[in-house]
C-alpha cells in the first residue's frame, strides 16, 4: 500500500512544481511588457509635446486644405528652415496681433507674380498649385511682380477669394512680405477632423527642395505600440488566473476519474 501511494504522489507533485514556475515567468514578461509600453506611450507623448504645437484655425482662408475651426498640429521650427509650399504659423504685427496660417509661395530672392493663364508665376516658372479648389484661378485679380527681399517670405491663403494675405499688404513698406523670424511652426497635419498629413506641394519642386515631413507618424506609432503593450501586459494576469483555474478543474476531474 505504501509503495502504491508513493508512486501516485510523485507525478502530481512534479506537475505542481512546474506550474508556479511557468506562472512566475509569465508574470515577469507581463511586467516587462507593461513597463516598456509605458516608456513608449509616455515617451511618444512627451516627444510630440516638445516637437509639435496645436492650433485651431479661426478662418476659412486656407480652404480646402484647412477649414475654419480645424485643429492642426504644427512642428516647431526655426524660420530659416522654411521652404516654398510650406503651410506655416506666424505672427506679424503689421498683419494682425494673433497667429495666422498661410502658405509660403516665395522666399528671399524670388520674384512672384500673377497671373499667367490663371497660374501663379515664381522665378519665371508657372506653378501648379494642386491644393487650390478645383477650377479656381491662382488669384482673383493680377498683381505686379514682387521681388522678395532676403530673409523674408511671400505668403498666400489657399482660398484666394477670401484670404487677407501678402496681396492685401502690397502697399506696406515690406511689400506684403513677412520676416522668416515671424514663423513659429510648420503645419504637418489636420488632426480634427482627422484629415491626416498635408499633401506635398509638388508644384514647387522645380524651384528647389521641399521640406521633409516632421516625425508625427513616428510619434503616433510609438504611442500606439505603447498602448498595445500596456493592454496586452495588463490582460495577462486575468488570463493566467482563468487558465490556472481551468487546469485545476481539469486536474481535479482527472484525479476523481481515477
Amino acid at each position: 500500500m505504501g509503495g502504491e501511494s508513493t508512486t501516485r504522489t510523485a507525478p502530481h507533485g512534479g506537475g505542481a512544481t512546474k506550474a508556479p514556475t511557468a506562472g512566475r515567468t509569465g508574470q515577469r514578461l507581463s511586467n516587462i511588457a507593461v513597463a516598456l509600453g509605458l516608456v513608449l506611450f509616455l515617451g511618444g507623448f512627451a516627444w510630440g509635446a516638445v516637437i509639435y504645437r496645436p492650433y485651431t484655425v479661426p478662418t476659412s482662408s486656407m480652404t480646402p486644405t484647412i477649414d475654419a475651426g480645424d485643429r492642426v498640429l504644427a512642428q516647431r521650427i526655426d524660420g530659416t528652415d522654411v521652404h516654398r509650399g510650406d503651410v506655416v504659423v506666424f505672427k506679424d504685427a503689421t498683419w494682425a496681433n494673433a497667429p495666422m496660417v498661410k502658405r509660403v509661395v516665395a522666399v528671399g530672392g524670388d520674384t512672384v507674380s500673377c497671373c499667367q493663364k490663371g497660374k501663379l508665376k515664381v522665378n519665371g516658372k508657372v506653378i501648379d498649385e494642386s491644393y487650390l479648389p478645383a477650377g479656381t484661378p491662382a488669384e482673383i485679380t493680377n498683381f505686379p511682380t514682387v521681388t522678395v527681399p532676403e530673409g523674408r517670405l511671400f505668403l498666400l491663403g489657399d482660398e484666394r477669394d477670401n484670404s487677407v494675405d501678402s496681396t492685401a499688404h502690397l502697399t506696406d513698406a515690406a511689400g506684403g512680405t513677412v520676416s522668416r523670424g515671424a514663423v513659429d511652426a510648420r503645419v504637418d497635419a489636420v488632426v480634427w477632423p482627422m484629415n491626416g498629413m498635408l499633401e506635398r506641394p509638388t508644384g514647387f519642386e522645380t524651384l528647389g527642395g521641399l521640406s521633409s515631413p516632421g516625425p508625427l507618424r513616428t510619434v503616433v506609432a510609438l504611442v500606439i505600440a505603447g498602448a498595445v503593450l500596456i493592454l496586452g501586459g495588463a490582460a495577462y494576469g486575468p488570463f493566467a488566473k482563468r487558465a490556472a483555474a481551468s487546469r485545476a478543474r481539469a486536474g481535479t476531474e482527472h484525479t476523481g476519474g481515477r
